[in-house]
């Protein structure tokens, strides 16, 4: 378990499985034609919206060397990432397996807010500088905060930074403090088994016949944020677990007003203004 340092290779990491895994999703009915899929109507959306049409095709009847490529760089860069990622000062010290591979996707999730505010910059600065503004920008900024949504909540849950009303929760014995975690925890587990039985059906449908959002740029919204919905909720509740077992021995803690206030921040203050 180490603090923050800083390294570039902790930012790069989770810009290259963006951008990796966009152009898979974007890339995506390829593998569908190819694996199953079937339909005129996909194929034809293929054929418009395929950002290298010239490349030599490696596999099946539409798959080339950068979907292949992208396709088995997405679990490199994981497990890089997970190898990579380092504790921020201010973030918790669970360091597992897993809490690694989840701070890891909150790593993702700051750099698809860097990409979300530089869509809508563009669209901003093209529709009331250049008068020109886009038919995507709109959309995409849809698509990334959906995406944004639903990964925050694996690290918040990794963080312990949820919604928590501790009014009650304090003043009961570490014993009860157990149980209550106990029961929270199957609730979550409980929700996140529902989900998936009563929307994994659905998902699959949406993802399996590429569904589309129906705009001019027309994104898979459908297709990707239901799967990613199943997915992330399934951590979720992996997550909630690990949080179980790692804190089933921790000393009790009080929660006070204090607890929001960041130390380092308040520091690098005080020395801004010329107070220390």
């Amino acid at each position: 378990m180490q603090p923050n340092t800083g390294r570039p290779v902790e930012w790069l990491v989770p810009l290259a499985f963006i951008f990796c895994a966009g152009w898979l999703i974007w890339h995506m009915p390829a593998f569908i034609l190819d694996w199953g899929g079937h339909g005129d109507q996909l194929a034809a959306h293929f054929a418009r919206v395929d950002v290298a049409p010239g490349l030599p095709v490696v596999l099946g009847s539409h798959i080339d060397i950068l979907d292949l490529l992208s396709l088995i760089m997405i679990p490199v860069l994981a497990v890089l990432g997970v190898m990579t990622v380092r504790r921020a000062p201010m973030e918790f010290e669970a360091w597992g397996p897993l809490d690694r591979l989840s701070v890891f996707i909150g790593r993702v999730t700051m750099m698809l807010v860097v990409v979300l505010v530089s869509v809508m910059l563009y669209e901003v600065f093209n529709r009331y500088v250049l008068n020109a503004g886009t038919l995507w920008a709109n959309e995409m900024s849809l698509w990334l905060a959906g995406f944004i949504f639903l990964c925050s909540g694996l690290y918040a849950m990794q963080q312990r930074s949820h919604i928590r009303i501790f009014l009650l929760y304090d003043v009961l014995p570490r014993w009860l403090q157990k149980v209550c975690d106990t029961i929270s925890t199957l609730l979550i587990v409980l929700f996140a088994f529902f989900l998936f039985y009563g929307g994994y059906g659905e998902a699959f449908q949406k993802f399996g016949r590429w569904e589309l959002y129906g705009s001019a740029f027309n994104p898979p919204i459908p297709a990707t944020v239901k799967p990613t919905v199943l997915f992330i909720v399934a951590m979720v509740a992996v997550q909630a677990v690990i949080n179980l077992i790692s804190d089933w021995n921790a000393e009790p803690v009080i929660h006070t007003a204090a607890d929001d206030i960041d130390e380092d921040e308040l520091r690098r203050l005080k020395k801004a203004v010329g107070t220390e």
